[in-house]
């Protein structure tokens, strides 16, 4: 053989090694899309997220992830899951409940009793049941459920039983469900863009907001607001949601990667934000803030009508009710 030919049969080996090296070895950049906060666990959770899932993957997988809205609001980023603009997103359940009204049952006021009633759920059959739901309307993958804390209402006054809400203009995320709070108390729902909220209080566009006390730290919500209200009206969730155009290339083992990571994500998150909690109240006290304790109790009777009326949000079945307050 000559060496003319030995050259080009080597470099004949090493053009076809390279080409059936190439897609192995390609990288995929994926859009991550959330509205909170770059300090909060749920964005920092994500860029750990981002780069575990990177290194299991043999940095086959490059996620970015975009915070405070840059991608749009709530509303925005879940159509951008389905237009493929987006390929992983954080939302609130309220929001995926536009598209699988089920999946939204733990955003109607006082429909769970606390921290331990919302973790029964989250590893429930019935979640399993509005998981599958959503997935098979949308094609997208539920991967994880995140505890965002229970909500609270901020204003400039005290808010001590249901009536001291009435005719109260009160910022409420744009999700039809969170009427069924506004409706009970006899306050106006005024819906703003999360990222507009601040303005919108220091303005006076709105009489308050509710969030959990980690969001109105992060937001800072309290810089123009005087008391917050201990109402604990809504424990809210956030979902980790992969769209489908995304999972429905992923191989069997990197979809188990994207599964185990992004379950592990929300779980620290959780922890995160079960731990503020447990602190906040004291850390706005010790800001000058005015806590206040109102009366849960009679809170969640003026809820509890709503719970099941189609005319107030509600999407569920009474099986499915039952089956939430049933867990323990």
């Amino acid at each position: 053989m000559t060496i003319a030919i030995r050259a080009y049969l080597g470099v004949l080996t090493a053009f076809v090694a390279a080409m059936m090296a190439g897609p192995a070895s390609a990288q995929t950049v994926l859009k991550w899309a959330h509205v909170y906060e770059v300090g909060e666990p749920y964005h920092t959770e994500a860029l750990w997220a981002a780069e575990e899932i990177k290194t299991r993957t043999s940095g086959r997988y490059e996620i970015q992830v975009f915070p405070a809205s840059q991608l749009g609001n709530e509303n925005q980023i879940n159509e951008g899951l389905g237009l493929g603009t987006v390929d992983i997103i954080y939302t609130g359940v309220a929001f995926a409940g536009a598209t699988h009204k089920p999946i939204s049952i733990t955003n109607a006021p006082y429909i769970l009793r606390d921290f331990n009633h919302w973790k029964a759920y989250r590893d429930s059959a019935l979640f399993e049941t509005v998981q599958k739901g959503y997935e098979e309307k949308t094609g997208h993958e539920v991967l994880a459920l995140t505890y965002y804390g229970q909500r609270h209402v901020t204003a400039n006054k005290a808010i001590m039983k249901p009536e001291d809400m009435k005719g109260m203009k009160l910022r409420v995320p744009p999700a039809p469900l969170f009427l069924m709070f506004t409706k009970s108390v006899g306050a106006n729902a005024t819906p703003i863009a999360f990222a507009e909220v601040y303005l919108a209080l220091q303005q006076g566009t709105v009489d308050g907001q509710e969030n959990p006390l980690p969001t109105i730290m992060a937001k800072k919500f309290y810089e123009v607001q005087t008391h917050i209200n201990l109402t604990g009206h809504i424990t809210e969730s956030l979902l980790t949601i992969v769209g489908g155009h995304v999972w429905s290339n992923l191989s069997d083992e990197d979809k188990q990667v994207f599964a185990d990571v992004l379950k592990e994500a929300a779980s620290k998150a959780t922890e995160s934000i079960r731990a503020q909690e447990q602190r906040l109240a004291d850390e706005f006290k010790q800001l000058g803030k005015t806590v206040v304790e109102p009366d849960r109790e009679a809170f969640r009777q003026a809820a509890i009508p709503h719970h099941n009326d189609p005319e107030s949000g509600a999407g569920w079945t009474k099986a499915e009710y039952e089956e939430l307050q049933a867990l323990k």
